[in-house]
């Protein structure tokens, strides 16, 4: 069931606080008590390419927790009118929501990394360094679709400690790894696990796939959004961003969750930098994995592949004459279009899942070509068509 692997942001909902004066605000407090565990043996240095020894967590927080802010992101939103509750007239009301996330220094220049749910919709963005100062915040840009924001604030190059950027393609399963945040509101607390899995997929605020995420059992909770996952040599390997709750109803930590790894966010953020944002390539096809027992039941030409499921109009895709399905079959609950083409390869790769083609998309630009290899209903031969790439459409940063 999907309420398995769901997916909850780190920031928004859980530590959203509303100005307002219902009844039962503040009655009662859960005292957080901050571990920084010093630990005999230091974080293993498997991660690292060059054989250098791992710090202790000791070391890892005195190096790194200077770069980690506080980011409190400020929006006026709009209540439903209502002739309930002191408000007899329906007239519209807003109200003052504040979101808490985390975020870390990349440069001397000012620039601050953390996650777009921390400000996805912000009229306004404080951060908060380590001695307590506090200051604005302009959001350069936001990616959506990889749940990336880039900061700027005006500050002094001598009170701003960068994090050193690592590799997040040398990260191992089993690696030692760190994360410092802000939980539920404790500022600047640290935190130890492991990579518990790569090549993870993760939902992101548009509701594009954020492909090759990390995860780790390393306690993230709500306010750790866009902090840093640091590696045995303290350098940053993703941006905690997510955690999975299973099915147990809780909003905390149970051992399970997600930081976008740093080469994506890397890339992203250079884009953010240059335009203030970010040009996806964009395919413009929805479609579904089939497998062998689904291509024998639905008489397909290929025993793997990819059932284009519909087309978005006016993409590429459309363009280069690729159809969508047209009859909609239910299978052991699972829906299924049909009569649509069956991709079996791009740019002469076999694409067996949808994250393949997404990989092979996403190393190209807009207005690049795609060779599309495909079956066509009721056809036993292959046919090619060269996509023109398109822009992945905007979401706007609300």
């Amino acid at each position: 069931m999907a309420a398995a692997l769901l997916v909850a942001a780190l920031a928004g909902g859980g530590v959203a606080v509303a100005v307002s004066t219902l009844a039962g605000v503040g009655k009662g407090t859960t005292t957080v008590r901050e571990l920084i565990r010093e630990q005999a043996r230091g974080l293993s240095n498997v991660a690292s390419e060059q054989g250098a020894k791992g710090l202790t967590l000791r070391e890892i927080y005195k190096d790194d927790a200077p770069g980690v802010v506080q980011v409190t992101s400020t929006a006026k939103v709009q209540l439903p009118t209502s002739p309930f509750f002191g408000n007899p007239f329906g007239l519209p009301q807003s109200e003052i929501q504040r979101a808490l996330g985390s975020g870390f220094v990349i440069d001397k220049a000012g620039y601050i990394v953390t996650n777009y749910h921390v400000v996805r919709g912000a009229q306004t963005v404080q951060v908060s360094f380590s001695n307590s100062d506090s200051m604005k915040a302009r959001v350069v840009g936001a990616d959506p679709s990889t749940d990336v924001a880039l900061l700027k604030v005006d500050a002094s190059s001598r009170a701003l400690k960068p994090l050193p950027l690592g590799n997040s393609d040398s990260v191992q399963v089993g690696d030692q790894v760190a994360a410092i945040g802000n939980p539920f509101g404790y500022d600047r607390s640290i935190t130890d696990g492991i990579v518990s899995a790569l090549q993870r997929s993760l939902s992101a605020p548009n509701g594009s796939a954020i492909d090759h995420v990390i995860q780790t059992d390393a306690a993230l909770n709500h306010g750790n959004s866009g902090g840093p996952l640091l590696n045995a040599q303290g350098q940053v390997i993703g941006v905690s961003s997510a955690i999975s709750t299973g099915d147990t109803g809780s909003e905390g930590n149970v051992g399970i969750g997600f930081a976008i790894p740093i080469n994506t966010v890397r890339d992203v953020v250079a884009q953010l930098k240059s335009k203030g944002r970010v040009d996806h390539a964009y395919l413009g096809v929805v479609v579904r994995t089939i497998d062998s027992s689904i291509a024998q039941l639905f008489h397909l030409p290929s025993d793997h592949g990819l059932l284009i499921q519909s087309v978005s109009r006016g993409s590429g895709a459309e363009k280069a004459g690729l159809r969508g399905g047209t009859t909609q079959v239910v299978v052991s609950g699972e829906s299924y279009m049909l009569g649509g083409d069956l991709i079996v390869k791009a740019d002469g790769v076999d694409v067996s899942s949808s994250d393949r083609l997404r990989d092979i998309v996403s190393q190209k630009k807009p207005g690049d070509s795609l060779k599309v290899e495909f079956y066509r209903q009721d056809e036993t031969s292959t046919r090619t068509a060269d996509v023109k790439l398109g822009r992945q459409p905007p979401t706007p940063l609300e």
